[in-house]
């Protein structure tokens, strides 16, 4: 039996054919170019590269209609510009060098990527130059340069954008919405470069101006991240300054009380350069955890300097993302620095807390007090003497008895009354503690940041007098983060204590899973969890951290090896320790609703001011709001 030929199945296969270079520019340009934003980041970074010491933008329709990129950098000849709208010329790379990167941009895709997907024009003169030249691309035609006006530096004019890629065009959200983006790429690249101005316009007005930093010493950094992110920011940041083997970290991280609802706030830069960075962001989770909600994010910029070699930037066309060579070592130098920071900032809170409290009082909207004689005439200046003269005896005393302004019954107001005198366990009471402080005895206000006790609402709340304003303290909130410390502090000097599970529990896994899990066993051992390899795709369990308690042991292991395969830490056991330490600490703390005397007052006082993290709970809630003497005095008109 012959075989039969293949040439009958081979007329039926597809063509195989190159793509056109129209088409291929289209393709890649689609990777450097998502949105406008993307296109303003990439024309910003080639004025930056090109040493400007001014930028500005302009956005019409969100960038759809026109991005106009002007900068006062060296500029470029006539004999430059075909190449610079070329694919992949460049002049950052010296002979070819993909490690030792010192530019933003590098891959020379960004004006072709541009050209191939909207109407381009880019004029240029050289410094020292006495002539401009321009050229025009426009679908990826490139016409051939021409003699044009333009003062030193780059101007590159892009209209509407993606026009030879509608199905680009559906894409796009709202003009607002590409214009906040623009705006955004534009702040991070103020942020990293305060020597440059930087100015962006919708066409009619400045929206954004950053003005240059004269001196980066000193808290230079701080006044350009200030003039972007607000005063508010520079008021609750704490400064952050490490170095490890060759790599720096500086910047600046907002206090756990001034904190946001997304992690839209938190900027991270790597040798100049904007990064969205899984592993960055998971270390500044991992050095907030004890301090704030999970729902709750810091807001905060972080410089990090590291060699050449030791980053591959060449990851992504858009090279938001990077690589570290060691990756530990940056999450260790963060989390080590962000934690040392909050610990000394010891028991600060944000300036907004009192912000808010201030802002909470709402003058217009008081109802008027119930007064019955506002029904009654009003009473003569003869009886009003009279009524002072028989309160005198008991104002001296410090007492209400005899006031009798007759509330209305049901208002749920009652007359003031002779106080409790009986304190708990013979403690003075709350109301005679203030009153003893009151009259001179114990220690004077201005001996302590957080005052002195002079009373306690609601059995809830302690007052205290500052030398300049007064204090309000949650006193469960303060015991519950000073309990919590403790724990902590006995958890390091003592180690995870581990229970021994009766019954070792096996969980199954996929055999890469398994694998990192085993590479990581000293690690884990030291957190409380004993693991062993059983057969392939398995672990056993022997041992889980006693604070765990009745947990999901097969769960717990599961979330763990996700976590490794996403941060390569193990941040989830890490977590539940924490949030079992936060528990039990917030059980054994004092209650809302004791009533606490004086000496108990003031003892939480001074260990808050002996402990770090107390002006906030575990949850991020601030345990204290301080408001000064000038404050009150505006809420009551004297200022």
């Amino acid at each position: 039996m012959t075989a039969m030929p293949h040439t009958a199945n081979i007329a039926a296969l597809p063509d195989i054919r190159r793509l056109d270079e129209r088409t291929v520019n289209r393709i890649a340009a689609g990777e450097v170019v998502e949105r406008p934003a993307s296109a303003v980041k990439e024309l910003v970074e080639n004025s930056i590269d090109a040493g400007a010491g001014r930028i500005d933008v302009v956005l019409e329709d969100g960038g759809r209609t026109l991005i106009q990129v002007t900068d006062d950098g060296c500029g470029m000849v006539r004999e430059q510009l075909p190449l610079a709208v070329e694919r992949h010329a460049t002049s950052k790379l010296k002979n070819g060098d993909l490690v030792h990167i010192e530019a933003l941009g590098f891959r020379g895709e960004a004006l072709a990527s541009i050209g191939a997907v909207a109407r381009m024009n880019v004029t240029s003169r050289a410094q020292g130059s006495d002539a401009a030249w321009s050229i025009r691309v426009e679908g990826g035609q490139v016409d051939a340069p021409a003699p044009a006006a333009l003062g030193a530096g780059t101007c590159i004019d892009v209209r509407d954008l993606f026009y030879a890629t509608p199905a680009r065009l559906k894409f796009m959200k709202t003009a607002r919405t590409e214009y906040a983006q623009a705006t955004d790429v534009l702040r991070r690249l103020a942020m990293a470069h305060p020597d440059t101005a930087f100015t962006l316009s919708d066409g009619r007005r400045v929206t954004f101006r950053a003005e240059p930093v004269a001196n980066l010493v000193g808290n230079a950094r701080l006044e350009r991240l200030a003039a972007i992110l607000g005063r508010e920011f520079r008021d609750n940041a704490l400064e952050i300054l490490a170095e490890r083997e060759g790599l720096r970290l500086e910047g600046f991280a907002g206090l756990p009380t001034y904190s946001r609802g997304n992690a839209q706030h938190q900027y991270l830069f790597v040798n100049g350069r904007p990064v969205k960075d899984r592993l960055l962001a998971g270390a500044v989770r991992g050095a907030y955890q004890d301090y704030l909600a999970r729902d709750r994010h810091p807001v905060l910029a972080l410089f990090l300097e590291v060699p050449a070699d030791f980053v591959d930037v060449n990851v992504h066309p858009a090279k938001a993302e990077v690589r570290f060579r060691d990756a530990g070592l940056v999450r260790g130098l963060i989390v080590s620095a962000l934690r040392h920071a909050l610990a000394e900032a010891g028991h600060r809170a944000a300036t907004t807390v009192a912000g808010a409290a201030l802002g909470a009082f709402r003058t217009e909207e008081r109802p008027a007090l119930p007064w019955t004689r506002a029904k009654e005439p009003l009473p003569s200046a003869a009886a009003v003497n009279r009524l002072f003269e028989a309160e005198r005896p008991y104002a001296a005393a410090g007492l209400g008895e005899g006031t009798q302004y007759g509330f209305e019954a049901g208002t749920g107001l009652a007359a003031p009354s002779a106080p409790d005198m009986a304190g708990l366990s013979g403690q003075p009471s709350a109301v005679d503690a203030g009153m003893v402080e009151a009259s001179g005895g114990g220690p004077q206000p201005d001996a302590f940041p957080l005052g002195t006790a002079r009373g306690q609402v609601h059995a809830t709340y302690i007052i205290a007098q500052t030398a300049d304003g007064i204090v309000i303290v949650d006193q469960h909130a303060a015991h519950e983060r000073l309990v919590y410390e403790r724990m902590k502090t006995a958890l390091d000097a003592e180690g995870v204590k581990r229970q021994a599970l009766l019954m070792p529990e096996v969980v199954d896994l996929d055999g890469d899973a398994a694998a990192r899990l085993l590479d990581r066993l000293d690690d884990l051992a030291d957190l409380g969890l004993v693991l062993e390899a059983f057969g392939e795709g398995a672990v056993v369990v022997r041992e889980v951290p006693a604070l765990l308690g009745d947990c999901d042991v097969a769960g717990l292991v599961r979330d763990l090896a996700d976590e490794l395969t996403e941060f390569g830490e193990t941040l989830s056991l890490k977590e539940k320790l924490g949030e079992v330490c936060g528990t039990m600490a917030c059980h054994g703390s004092v209650r809302a609703g004791r009533r606490l005397g004086v000496e108990e007052m003031n003892a939480l006082l001074r260990e808050m001011e002996a402990t770090p993290h107390s002006g906030q709970c575990n949850h991020g809630r601030p345990t204290y709001v301080e408001l000064k003497l000038a404050d009150i005095e505006k809420l009551f008109g004297r200022r």
